[in-house]
Formats: structure tokens, sequence, C-alpha cells
């Protein structure tokens, strides 16, 4: 199958390309830039210049390809419109895929997130079309929603789309900026591993190579209009990932009371994040794709010591 990637270089993106080559596809990426274009080759596929904004150009990617996986995003637009506007930016993309793409029965996986589901103690599931979240983030939620429900209703023009919700920790030895860094970095700068009250809230995790793999079985073989959940470990209480890391630092976890939790408190930016609860199942998924996350799970990957190099 000839693969057109969106986001190829990206944390996810660059365990994806060569997963779909290892299973025989010919993968072209897309590459903003001479050092993007460098990894995109260096990964093994063939590289597409051009950018996000340019929908003509990605339209005419598909349309030259049997299958789309996008998960790519518009980080450009961080420092003036937030994650909203990072969110916002991608429904008009979908849309132009999903002109590319009508009535041929090809395939469309898009990127989408587990949000925070967090009420009434009940997991998100392969089910779930919205996904309420705690008060910071419901807008970006909603425009996150959108973009998601867009891309199943393409399943009804003829694509055989899908979303592929990834885990709000995705880890592995590449990963440089997602929460496990920006936590690890906190507890070195103020001497504890801190987590919210009783740390019982729960957080979803998934290595970076099941990620991919799931990317792939829902590009060969995913029915169209599916959601679909890049969950390895479902449910771990925040405390448990904050002791983790401490015995690898050598410093204590401990609970932030909750008059320290708040900006300006111990954990910044992150104190509403970190005080919500996450849990998510993954049974739709494997037992309809049958993916099996094969990689280390969180507290797994923890302990192999690559979060903490020495010195």
């Amino acid at each position: 199958m000839r693969v057109f990637v969106a986001g190829g270089t990206g944390h996810s993106g660059s365990y994806i390309i060569p997963e779909l080559i290892a299973a025989g596809h010919e993968v072209t990426g897309l590459a903003r830039s001479d050092t993007a274009a460098a990894a995109v080759s260096a990964l093994g596929a063939k590289v597409r210049r051009g950018d996000l904004e340019d929908l003509d150009g990605l339209k005419e990617a598909a349309a030259d390809s049997d299958g789309v996986i996008h998960v790519a995003h518009r980080q450009d637009l961080l420092p003036s419109g937030g994650l909203d506007a990072v969110a916002a930016a991608e429904l008009p993309i979908m849309l132009a895929y999903g002109e590319a793409l009508a009535g041929t029965g090809k395939p469309l996986v898009a990127a989408g997130s587990i949000g925070s589901p967090g009420y009434l103690g009940r997991p998100a599931t392969e089910e779930d079309l919205a996904l309420p979240g705690g008060d910071e983030h419901k807008g970006t939620l909603r425009v996150r929603n959108v973009v998601e429900t867009a891309v199943i209703g393409l399943a009804e023009q003829g694509v055989r789309s899908s979303v592929v919700r990834i885990a709000n920790i995705a880890h592995s030895t590449t990963d440089r900026y997602g929460f496990l860094p920006t936590l690890i970095a906190l507890a070195k700068e103020k001497g504890v591993v801190g987590y919210p009250g009783d740390g019982t809230n729960l957080w979803n995790a998934v290595h970076a190579r099941d990620v991919a793999s799931l990317f792939r079985l829902a590009l060969e073989k995913g029915p169209a209009g599916k959601y679909w959940h890049a969950v390895g470990d479902g449910a771990i209480p925040l405390r448990e990932i904050a002791e983790a890391i401490g015995s690898r630092l050598g410093l204590p976890a401990v609970s932030i009371p909750a008059d320290v939790l708040m900006v300006p408190g111990h954990f910044g930016f992150l104190a509403n994040i970190v005080t919500q609860s996450y849990p998510a199942s993954n049974h739709i998924t494997r037992r309809t794709l049958g993916w099996e996350p094969a990689q280390p799970g969180l507290l797994a990957d923890l302990d192999n010591g690559h979060y903490f190099p020495a010195g």
C-alpha cells in the first residue's frame, strides 16, 4: 500500500513510518523543512515537501496514495492561540482529506486523544463520542471532539476513516517533551516528586511503538467510522508514577496539599492537568483489530532508566 504520512517526524510518527515500511508498505512523509526532509529520509520514506497550511497539496498527496495517516499538528499556533487554535486548524485538513478520498474506500487514520473522561469513575471507552474534561480544557476538548467527529463522519462519504486516540502518556526511549520529561524536570527543580492529594487519580499510558502498530492495523484492516484506543496501561495511580520517578532520582514522593496545587504553586501550568483522572479501556480495539501491546508498560519503562541519563 502507498501510504502518505503527515507528522512522520514527531514522537509517534517516527515509529509509525518504520512500522509501515517493515510491513511492506511504501511510505511518503510530509516535510516542511530541510531538517524534516532529512529525518523522513532517514526513516526510510520518500519525501513530499509541503506543510499543513497547503490544503491543495494535502489533497493531492492523499489522492495519490492508497491511504493516509495523519499525526501532525500546527504547533506554530501554540504561542498565539494555544491548544484551541491547534485543534481548530485540524478541521479543514481533515475535510480536505475527505474531499480527496470520498467514494474511494481508502483509509484515513487520524490521531486523536483520550481527553479527560474522569466522570462517575467510568473509563473512557472506544464508544464514547464526547468526553468531558476539567474546566481548563473543556474548550479544547470540544474542538478536539468536533475534529474527531468530522473524521468519523467521512465514513458516510465512502472513506474508511477512523481515529486512533492516543493515551495521555506516550512513552519511549525518544520521548523528550512529553508529560514524563516535564514531571521529571519539575521534580529536579523542586527537590521532591509531587502528586496531588492522595495520588489515587488514574492515568493511562502507552508505548510509542505500540501506538505505531495500532495505526498500521487500523490502516490495513480497520472498519470505517471507528474509534481505537492506543492504551496499554489503562489506570495507573499518579502516586505510583511519582514514586517510580522518585526512586530513580533519589527524591521523596510527597503529597502536595490543595492550597499549593494551583498556579503559581508547586505544579505551575500542570496544576489543572495532574489533578484529573484519566482511566481508559482498550477492549474493543484489541478484540476488533487483534492489537496486543507488546512493549514495556509505563512503570517498567521508567525502570529501564532511559528517562534518567547519567550526569
